[in-house]
């Protein structure tokens, strides 16, 4: 199965064939690691009635393209996505927010073939907003984005696979990340819209309150910021744009500009303690992306060499500017999630580059949703 240390080889397309296998968790195991399919845990075996169930989700044919989805340029319909749906563990209602997370990723802006073949640890980040956060049971709060919750963890799951076995990711294949991450099996949350003094992200980015959305984000880890001292909203802002200004992330020494989408996972209580002072998520945004510039003497010679020739190259006037975090202020996402504490986090965005794609999801009328 392996061609050598670290290598899988995908012996078969998984979008070509059908099989015929034991209906039990350990034969499709099996088939899964001797084929080069899957995540590495054990799937779900898609039967013809799981699949059926799955499908009942959705008023979209299932032979509906979604998009193909580099590198392998694999046709995702609705019904290989349901597939890969079944295998990951979702419930059918989890469908279509997975089918709106393979559209937000198919997009040209996502850059899917950045992400899927690049060798940093680039992975899709999923933000569910709207309604059907409460009807699917996501979880918004405490450990959104750890274990616990089917549906955070099986719906991130399902994209990985549908990136997996359709679009062709294969670890150690074209997906040639250096070490990787945690985030690369699954990586969704929902974001606690009720604990929040501000719009919520999708309403941010121009839909309806009322219309569930799916967030995709191109982004690299999380660190980890916590401050339990701050008494004011400008100690807290201070605390984050002294937090997510490292040299070597997002691209450091190849662009005068950071690109994509960084993203701050904002705790309620830092959020209230900045919304009680009047302060909106633009203001918040602007004092961020000000405050957290990195001026050039902080990177080592060779970067900081490049970042003068390509400075140079575009005629910019002030060659020694420090260099900000993003493009500007608005490619910042602040989105508002989590349990009590005082903990918030800074997702790196990749800077492919790569920018975040929001999609609706579609639900099915007779269901009674919007």
């Amino acid at each position: 199965m392996t061609a050598q240390l670290g290598v899988r080889v995908a012996k078969r397309d998984l979008t070509a064939d059908r099989l015929t296998v034991g209906d039990s968790p350990e034969a499709i195991y099996e088939l899964a690691e001797q084929e080069g399919w899957g995540d590495g845990l054990p799937l779900v075996p898609p039967t013809p009635e799981r699949v059926e169930a799955m499908l009942a989700s959705t008023d979209r044919e299932p032979g509906e393209s979604l998009g193909k989805l580099p590198p392998r340029l694999g046709e995702a319909t609705v019904e290989k996505v349901a597939i890969n749906a079944v295998m990951a563990g979702c419930r059918p209602e989890y469908l279509p927010l997975v089918l709106a997370a393979v559209e937000a990723v198919a997009e040209p802006a996502f850059n899917l073939f950045g992400v899927q073949t690049t060798t940093s640890s680039a992975t899709p980040m999923l933000i569910v907003n709207g309604p059907m956060i409460d009807e699917v049971g996501l979880n918004p709060g405490s450990c959104t984005l750890g274990p616990g919750w089917r549906s955070n963890a099986t719906i991130g799951r399902a994209l990985r696979l549908v990136m997996t076995n359709i679009g062709g990711g294969v670890p150690g294949l074209t997906d040639r990340a250096t070490i990787g991450q945690p985030g690369k099996y699954t990586f969704c949350l929902a974001e606690n819209e009720r604990a929040s003094p501000w719009e919520p992200l999708h309403v941010e980015r121009g839909f309806d309150p009322k219309t569930t959305t799916v967030t995709a984000v191109p982004v690299g880890g999380c660190i980890e910021v916590m401050d339990a001292a701050s008494s004011c909203a400008e100690e807290i802002l201070q605390t984050f744009f002294n937090s997510i200004n490292p040299v070597g992330g997002g691209g450091g020494g190849r662009d005068a500009l950071f690109v994509g989408n960084p993203v701050i996972l904002m705790a309620s209580e830092h959020a209230n303690m900045i919304g009680r002072e009047g302060v909106a998520k633009a203001e918040v945004k602007r004092r961020i992306w000000e405050g957290s510039r990195i001026p050039l003497d902080r990177f080592s010679t060779g970067n900081r060499n490049q970042l003068m020739t390509g400075r140079r190259a575009r005629g910019e006037a002030d060659l020694e500017a420090p260099l900000p975090v993003c493009r500007k202020a608005e490619d910042l996402l602040v989105v508002v999630t989590g349990g009590v504490g005082v903990k918030s986090a800074y997702v790196t965005a990749w800077a492919g580059p790569a920018y975040a794609v929001t999609k609706p999801v579609a639900t099915r009328a007779r269901l009674g949703r919007p």
